[in-house]
Parts: C-alpha cells; structure tokens; sequence
C-alpha cells in the first residue's frame, strides 16, 4: 500500500507528461482513501470494563476485554439495526399498522447483542415478551420480525404470533405470560444435560418477573439437579410503571438465588456483558450447575405501546440515560477513539441500515395476510393433520404440522 501510494505521488509530481494531472490526482486519491479505510485501522484493542459484582463466587468474569475491529463493526451494526428496527416499530404502531401487545426493546441492544456474541447458535435462549432484539440476533431476519409484527404470511411465525411469540432454532419465544418462561427455560436446560450434548440454556426475564413464586421453585429445581442453566434478569428499573425500589424488599436480583451463585452486570456495555456471559457459560458447562445473573439496563420506550413511559419517571432522566449509558454511543465512541474505525465509516452502516430497515417495513407492509384456513396450521410437529372446533362446533378447521 506505502508503494502504490509512493508510486501515486510520483507521477503527481511529474505532471501532464507522466499520465495526465487529473488522472493522477484521482489516482493518488483513490489510494489514499485506501490507505486510510484499511491501512490505518489498529486490528484489536483492550479495554477496561466495570467489575461484576459477585455473590458465591471467589473470582468472576474478566475486567479486561479485547476487541477487534471485526467484532465491533458487527456489535455496531446489530445493535444499530436493532435501535433502528424498534423505531420503525414504533412509528407502524401509530399508523395503526401494527396491532395489540408490543413491547419494544430500544436502549436495551446491549443485552441481547453481548449475550450472542458469548454462546454458541447451538445454545439455548428464552425469554419475556421483549423479544425482538433477541429473535433477530438469533437469526431471523429483520423483514420476518416486521412482518410478524404487522400478522403477514411472511413473518416468523407466519403472521400468528404477533410481538411476543417469536420464534427460530434453538429460540422459544416471546412468551406472554409474565414468569412463564423460567420454568420452561429449566426444562430446556434439563433436556441439554439429559442429551449429554454440553449446550446450555439461557433464561430471561424482567424484574417485574422477578417476585414470581414459579421462578424460586425453578430457582430450587435447577440448583438440586445442577443444571446448565443461566438465569438472566434484565433489570430495567421499571415493572410495567412501577420502580424496583416500590416493588421489590430486596433490588439485588443476583442474589436472589441465594444457595445459587451470582453476577451483576452492567448491562449497558456489550463488552461487559459478553465477558459475563462467556465466564457464566464456562461454568454452567463445567457441570457446576445454575448461575443467576442481573443485567442492569434501561428501556427508553414505555412499558408498552401503551404506556407514554413519562408519568412514573421524568423526560429529564431518560435524557440523561441516553447522554451518558448508550450502548451504541458507547461501542462508537470506543472503537473511534482506539483507531478500530472512523465516524465516515460507522455513518455509511448507519445508512445501510436505514435501507434495510425502510425495505423489510415495505415489504411488511404489503406481505398479504394469512388466510383464515391456515387458522389451525402448526399445533403440533409432523402429526398426521387433523380438524380443529372452531368458534362453535359448526366451524371445522383443517390442521397440517
């Protein structure tokens, strides 16, 4: 690259008569930007993230994390697809295009992005209602979750799960019932020690979930079978709109498995979370059985669609959240200041993201609906079909798996 620059600057030099000025001032351009876009960029670097805090645990995850420039351009470009995936969302529901429950998941992309980027796609996840950002970074693309989201025979569960039932290979949702998903998670993690495939399963719920009785019965099963499991508790200060400080006696969620050891976790910083992660599933793996972890996060959105999110907090701490705890802004002013890439570069993802995003929305738009005779389709896996009741005893649906 030195030489074809050198090269560039010689002819520049000799004028008209080595190969035209303009032809070489072009030239020399071209191989500059080159050099800066690829030359100039550091490989990798290490950064210091905020210690965990521990509880039954002598040493926890690392305080170090290295980066590569790769890893950050994904990070950068997932979590930003995400951001910009939550609004577009937003922006259907209030044209009345998407109906019903939505909960949205924007200021929480660090979360779902740090926690891929430490498992295995053979891994298992389960989580709450706020299930975009994970069905995405578990590999459905962002015009099937629009789609589903808008109830079009393109999205992923074929137009009839909605916003909170998603779902792909080795994801279960999106599931609506508040705690549900905890017990079904420690099913799936038995079934990861019964088949003796040393995969693990991670579970996922709010801290309004948290006070559930169904999640400290889990809690005693996972922990007297030693199972590999994760118990993630995404703790977004708020339960639908009441504060954990008004809900809960106790707000150390990672404490709350008592006998089961634990981690918190900020969860603002993919970095931090990715190495918490990666140490958690190092430990369920090594047969030591359940781990809980608390992610201490922040929705910028409401509870809800519903919920405007201002009349149990201020504007004014939402503001300062986003000024000064964004996990985009944080990853981009890292990988800036250490040489990983620049701002021209990181806005020309911005813009191919927009793209994207404005496509899968065409196109989730325009999808047709499901007809009503695929109503009863996929109550169960390769069974023979069979006829559904429908709304009186009258109505017959056929069902095909």
């Amino acid at each position: 690259m030195r030489k074809m620059l050198l090269a560039a600057l010689s002819r520049l030099l000799q004028g008209p008569a080595a190969a035209g000025r303009t032809g070489a001032i072009s030239e020399a351009s071209r191989v500059m930007v080159a050099s800066r876009n690829y030359g100039d960029f550091a490989s990798e670097a290490t950064f210091e993230v905020k210690k965990c805090d521990l509880h039954r645990l002598e040493e926890g995850p690392s305080t170090t994390a290295v980066l590569t420039r790769e890893e950050g351009l994904q990070y950068y470009k997932t979590m930003q697809t995400i951001r910009r995936m939550e609004l577009k969302s937003d922006q259907l529901y209030k044209q009345k295009i998407i109906r019903g429950f939505c909960h949205l998941y924007d200021g929480q992309e660090a979360c779902c992005v740090g926690i891929e980027a430490a498992i295995k796609p053979t891994d298992h996840v389960i989580t709450a209602y706020r299930a975009h950002g994970f069905t995405y970074t578990r590999g459905v693309p962002v015009r099937e979750i629009l789609a589903e989201l808008t109830g079009r025979k393109g999205g992923c569960a074929k137009g009839k799960g909605g916003s909170m039932h998603m779902y792909t290979k080795n994801f279960y949702g999106g599931n609506g019932i508040v705690g549900a998903q905890v017990p079904l998670g420690a099913g799936i993690a038995l079934a990861c020690k019964y088949f003796e495939k040393n995969e693990i399963c991670l579970t996922l719920y709010g801290d309004g979930a948290a006070n559930q009785g169904q999640i400290f019965e889990t809690y005693n099963m996972a922990a007297l079978w030693k199972l590999p499991c994760i118990f993630i508790c995404e703790n977004n200060r708020y339960g639908m709109g009441t504060s954990v400080e008004r809900a809960a006696a106790s707000t150390d969620y990672y404490k709350r498995g008592y006998f089961i050891p634990g981690l918190r976790v900020d969860g603002m910083d993919i970095l931090c979370v990715r190495e918490a992660v990666k140490f958690a599933a190092e430990y369920c793996r090594a047969g030591k059985g359940p781990l809980v972890m608390e992610l201490q996060t922040y929705r910028y959105h409401g509870h809800s669609m519903s919920d405007p999110g201002i009349s149990y907090r201020t504007r004014e701490e939402i503001q300062e959240v986003r000024s000064k705890s964004d996990p985009i802004t944080l990853l981009k002013d890292r990988m800036v200041n250490n040489n990983l890439a620049s701002v021209e570069e990181l806005k020309e993802i911005d813009v191919a993201v927009r793209k994207e995003i404005e496509e899968a929305a065409q196109f989730a738009t325009t999808d047709p609906e499901p007809p009503l005779e695929e109503l009863g389709n996929h109550i169960y896996f390769n069974e023979p079909p069979f006829e559904v009741r429908g709304p009186n005893q009258w109505i017959k649906y056929k069902s095909v798996s």
